[in-house]
């Protein structure tokens, strides 16, 4: 039943791929490319109550592999995937209205945005170490096809520099993959089995420590870069600033998290190999680097969508830091910000976007009293940002709250530098963006409101998650938790 159910999940994009890539010039086309969105996800949902009944499963001879972990990465990457393509159905319709899209261009977009959800998924669900890197170097070139969907100079050297340090991040993860192997293969033999994650974690104490802690730098090096740890990081705020928004709203609320999963897979065994925390300690200290960086700088960006761009640099070094801490409070403070993160991050895009739409520029300065021009577009954009900074009761104050009283606990030196970095951050972001929502304007109020529920829904599972947590959702990451040591 679970090959089923699996299969169901990762055909839905497969097909909608294919489905797009013929007819993808059609008008009907962002309603297939959401409908397909939707199957994706109610697939997700089946899988994920069938792992939350049954615990982990393996599919396909063991190719696949589902634990509460991963399937909860699953869930959140279809959720935000569908009301992605909802709200990327009147954005590019829009964006084609103002001669920036032709339709060759959208019917590469919806094609190429389904095969990157497929891409991220089976990263996700593979038991495979070597098709997790397949997975993640296929995701890379979809999305070097969407960062440069405008064709101008500007997003074709976006994308340009996003493929160079990817690849070559990608290329060092693949290096470190191989050193996972030559590990495996003196305890596991040879063939395909010596790179099963379930397979290595049941060996994890009898790999040799020397060969896994050079594999976890490269692979920490090359998935880092995908996931935007400074000083990898240079690539991200181009590739936002310079694609469309659907497009840095995936990037920075789904992809992140795919790299970062592969991280912690090959964690799991490194500290079950050298019975230390060598790994943890990388971590945090990647981590802490991309929260204090990532900070200050926001304070010397201009375009709106670069500065969220730092902003979603920052919050996943916090994530880092957090899971490189482990422990049971920690990795669960971790996962949940890894999903209000995704959500509120996704939220504030979609907002951006139409206030982009609406002015016709990125430069925040040109950007003012959103509230007057659009009511939706501003409340929206405040309260997304109110989320992000970690004003209560959203949930994310609740995940930075959990984080940095484990690290006072913990690592006590950690924390005037998250304290530091976090108040910087709430300064620069909140600074910019009240004139935004609030400032005054000679604009006109547009006669219709767009449609953002996507939005409103994204924040309202924020507060909601702020607030108060079901116990099914709060065990379930407690189970993930125990799962990462």
């Amino acid at each position: 039943m679970i090959d089923l159910q699996l299969l169901a999940l990762l055909l839905a994009p497969l097909l909608g791929g294919a489905l797009l890539a013929v007819f993808g010039s059609r008008k009907w086309a962002a309603e297939l490319n959401s409908l397909m969105s939707f199957f994706t996800f109610a697939a997700s949902v089946i899988l994920t109550m069938r792992v939350i009944d049954s615990g982990p499963q393996v599919a396909f001879h063991e190719q696949f592999f589902i634990d509460q972990f991963n399937v909860f990465l699953v869930a959140l990457t279809a959720f935000v995937a569908f009301t992605t393509s909802l709200f990327s159905r009147p954005y590019m319709r829009i964006e084609q209205h103002h001669g920036k899209l032709t339709t060759g261009m959208l019917h590469l977009y919806y094609s190429m945005y389904q095969m990157f959800t497929f891409a991220m998924l089976v990263a996700l669900t593979t038991n495979n170490m070597g098709i997790v890197w397949v997975a993640m170097e296929a995701a890379t070139l979809t999305t070097v096809l969407l960062v440069s969907l405008y064709r101008t100079p500007a997003s074709l050297e976006a994308a340009w520099k996003y493929f160079i340090l990817c690849g070559v991040g990608i290329a060092l993860a693949l290096f470190g993959t191989i050193l996972l192997y030559f590990a495996a293969e003196r305890v596991l033999g040879e063939g395909g089995t010596a790179l099963l994650w379930t397979h290595l974690n049941e060996v994890k104490g009898e790999l040799e420590p020397t060969v896994l802690k050079l594999a976890f730098v490269f692979l920490l090096v090359g998935y880092g870069t995908k996931v935007g740890l400074v000083p990898l990081h240079s690539w991200l705020p181009d590739a936002h600033a310079e694609g469309p928004t659907p497009v840095s709203a995936v990037l920075s609320g789904l992809l992140l998290n795919v790299a970062l999963c592969a991280v912690v897979r090959s964690k799991v065994l490194v500290d079950g190999s050298l019975g230390t925390h060598f790994a943890g300690y990388l971590m945090m200290g990647f981590g802490l680097l991309s929260v204090v960086v990532a900070s200050f700088s926001l304070f010397r960006q201009k375009d709106i969508k670069r500065m969220f761009a730092y902003s979603s640099i920052e919050h996943m070094g916090l994530i880092t830091f957090a899971l490189g801490m482990g422990g049971p409070v920690a990795t669960f403070a971790g996962m949940l910000h890894m999903t209000v993160h995704s959500l509120t991050k996704s939220a504030i895009f979609f907002a951006v976007g139409h206030a982009v739409q609406k002015s016709g520029t990125q430069v925040m300065e040109n950007i003012r009293g959103m509230l007057q021009v659009s009511p939706t577009v501003g409340w929206g954009l405040a309260i997304g940002t109110f989320a992000i900074l970690g004003m209560p009761p959203f949930g994310v104050f609740a995940s930075e709250f959990l984080i940095i009283t484990t690290a006072m606990h913990e690592y006590p030196w950690t924390t005037p530098f998250l304290l530091i970095a976090l108040g910087v951050a709430f300064a620069a972001i909140f600074g910019k963006i009240q004139p935004v929502v609030f400032g005054e304007t000679t604009a006109k109020r547009l006669p219709h409101s767009p449609a953002l529920i996507p939005v409103f829904v994204h924040l309202l599972l924020v507060l909601m998650l702020g607030l108060y947590m079901p116990p099914y959702l709060a065990d379930w990451y407690r189970q993930a938790a125990a799962l990462l040591g």
